[in-house]
């Protein structure tokens, strides 16, 4: 089986469509040809599906993952590995420094009120979780977590982004009078 009867992903399908909107918002696609190429990107079974619709743009290039495309000007992930690395581990451990923080304040003040030394209770909430916090942490940056957390993060708002683009495209596109959505005027709707 050749690559070009391989099924494609999602995420193909999504990466041949921002290559697409990259080409219409460089003036290479006109309105109705992205719109056609678009439809069929989203249709599209295969790699051979897909590689059609970018053959004529100079922009469009390839990953070294097979099948994967990604889009001319974006970026997948922003930020050097330790950047990474530092907010994987920030969001990791956010939860447990104001935890540990209030009960920690908490048997202050019952210290305080008790005018005797008592018992340090917080150690049961911030030792276990902290051990099992490190155990994340070491396994996370051993495999590689931050990136694939930060690209997962990347793919997502990129998807958000393309989204409201398509929205704003169909809105832009739909008969004066008429909403995308239905092809009816709005003042019969409300009738």
């Amino acid at each position: 089986m050749g690559r070009d009867e391989m099924r494609a992903a999602d995420a193909d399908r999504q990466a041949v469509a921002d290559q697409l909107k990259v080409a219409l918002d460089e003036g290479r696609l006109d309105l109705h040809e992205y719109d056609e190429r678009l439809q069929q990107a989203y249709a599209a079974k295969t790699y051979g599906d897909l590689h059609p619709l970018l053959d004529d743009l100079p922009s469009a290039r390839t990953t070294a993952l097979p099948g994967a495309v990604v889009p001319a000007g974006v970026s997948a992930v922003a930020g050097t590995d330790a950047e990474l690395t530092r907010r994987w581990v920030f969001e990791v451990w956010s939860a447990w420094v104001p935890v540990v923080g209030i009960t920690t304040v908490i048997w202050l003040i019952s210290w305080i009120g008790a005018g005797d030394p008592i018992y340090f209770w917080p150690i049961w909430v911030a030792g276990p979780w902290g051990v099992v916090l490190a155990f994340v942490t070491v396994a996370g940056i051993a495999n590689g977590e931050p990136r694939k957390q930060a690209e997962k993060k990347a793919r997502k708002e990129h998807a958000k982004q393309l989204k409201r683009e398509r929205k704003a495209l169909e809105a832009e596109s739909a008969p004066q009078g008429e909403t995308p959505l239905t092809g009816t005027e709005p003042d019969k709707q409300a009738g």
